[in-house]
């Protein structure tokens, strides 16, 4: 009897439960697509050009998602939540009907941004507001509804993708978040009743540029090097410079600023260092599988984009099954060792990929993205709710935010990483066409991917050993 009044409270039919129902629509919008376009990308190269630009359609989205994540946030402190993630969903919706329109991949990549913005107040708000509206033991609860999200996007969004592609229809890949926009943004604009504790922040406008600046750099000469210009040239030189001198610059500012954008005074707290470090390397990981296997799979042995979907939706499957559970484990055994457990089992399964990925097979990569994907979702939730448990309302938007951007930026940063490496292996081969090219490039990738894997386990590792109580049992709706 207990344990069904306690679904009840926290259920989809239970007061908070319009909200929950709303924050998971909104999710889904993230999750889709995170998903959806990776399938599509031949169809989409075929029909815009420029195979080695592709990396960008991922890379800007997830860099304007970063750079936005702590401004929203900080927003969010200020004016609410209530209003940034109805922004947010407003910039998604009109960046995916920007998309669907898109003439050029250079367009395509500029519309990318405008979803990326979009993206960076939805995700961490829906985050940042299940937070305040749930205590830690209800959050563990909670997990599971959002977790089912992922896993209902993870067979969908590859399924429409690979359906769009196939049908070379693939602008409805964008089209079919229209619908979804609209009903999320009035859920929350009807049921989501904020309760502000509201205090006054400054912006740190100036380290938001110097941050864009800085990741922009680095990102496009990862991206152009040895494609667009020679590593060993001006343009390589320069952009690597003002990227460096930028990030460099942007520590300094965030030192001496009252409010940073991104504060790194949390980052002295040990639990909030680590379980950033490992959010940077789950951000990496994850993308470093979903954007490249599609194109691996489809350009080595050429199967069918719908084939090559499913066999990615493997890991974002095996992703929210874990996650639904790891409430439970966490709060037996702590955050630490669930995260160590998770990691653990992502890295054995990202040197499987590195081992395996010579013979393309997409049974063989199914199997081993669900077990990566089942390894990652034992590891982002409990760092996420680990850091969020162990602040105040006061500060639960900065450091949701800061986690955020964490995963963003290694997402970002990541892709680009992955794709400076393909690029430059098929620029060495017989280019893009060539299917051994694409398999020798897809190898490296992975080798990256599980040389990622291996670095963020050691940070996990060096998490607190005891679970965070939460500071204070003040609940918001």
């Amino acid at each position: 009897m207990t344990a069904s009044v306690e679904r009840a409270s926290i259920g989809l039919r239970s007061p908070r439960g319009p909200v929950l129902g709303a924050l998971m629509l909104a999710t889904g919008l993230i999750a889709v697509d995170a998903t959806i376009l990776a399938t599509a990308v031949p169809s989409i190269v075929r029909d815009l050009g420029s195979y080695q630009q592709f990396p960008w359609l991922f890379s800007v989205y997830l860099l304007a998602q970063a750079v936005s994540v702590p401004i929203y946030s900080r927003f969010a402190d200020t004016i609410g939540r209530k209003p940034i993630i109805l922004i947010g969903i407003a910039l998604f919706l009109l960046g995916s009907v920007l998309c669907g329109f898109a003439w050029s991949m250079p367009a395509l990549i500029v519309f990318r941004v405008i979803q990326g913005l979009g993206a960076g107040a939805v995700a961490p708000m829906s985050m940042t507001i299940i937070g305040d509206i749930y205590t830690v033991a209800e959050r563990a609860k909670v997990q599971g509804y959002v977790a089912s999200v992922w896993a209902v996007s993870s067979v969908v969004g590859p399924a429409l993708g690979g359906i769009f592609s196939q049908l070379d229809a693939w602008r409805w890949i964008f089209w079919v978040n229209i619908p979804l926009c609209l009903i999320a943004g009035w859920m929350l604009l009807r049921k989501y009743h904020e309760k502000k504790q509201t205090q006054r922040h400054r912006i740190d406008y100036a380290g938001a540029v110097l941050l864009t600046i800085g990741l922009t750099g680095i990102i496009l000469g990862m991206l152009e090097g040895g494609n667009a210009w020679e590593w060993v040239s001006v343009q390589s030189a320069l952009c690597f410079g003002i990227g460096i001198l930028a990030l460099a610059g942007f520590v300094l500012v965030e030192r001496r600023t009252p409010e940073p954008i991104v504060d790194l005074r949390l980052a002295r707290r040990r639990l909030i260092l680590t379980t950033t470090l490992v959010s940077l390397g789950v951000g990496a990981l994850m993308m470093g599988v979903t954007s490249f296997a599609p194109a691996y799979l489809e350009g080595s042995i050429g199967i069918a984009p719908l084939l090559s979907g499913l066999a990615v939706a493997a890991l974002t499957l095996g992703w929210p099954l874990s996650a639904a559970n790891a409430g439970r484990l966490y709060l037996r055994i702590g955050f630490r060792r669930t995260t160590l457990i998770g990691m653990s089992i992502a890295t054995v399964a990202a040197i499987a990929l590195a081992a395996v990925s010579p013979w393309p097979n997409p049974f063989t990569i199914a199997g081993v993205a669900f077990l990566f994907g089942f390894g990652l979702g034992w590891s982002a939730a409990p760092t996420l709710i680990a850091a969020q448990a162990s602040v105040g309302w006061g500060e639960r938007g900065a450091v949701t935010g800061m986690n955020a951007f964490a995963r963003s930026a290694g997402s970002a940063v990541g892709v680009a990483v992955f794709g400076a490496i393909s690029n430059s292996v098929i620029a060495q081969g017989a280019g893009p066409g060539d299917p051994d090219t694409i398999i020798s490039a897809s190898v490296w990738v992975f080798v990256a991917v599980a040389v990622t894997a291996v670095l963020t386990l050691l940070a996990a590792a060096f998490m607190p050993k005891d679970p965070v109580p939460e500071r204070s049992g003040e609940v918001d709706g």
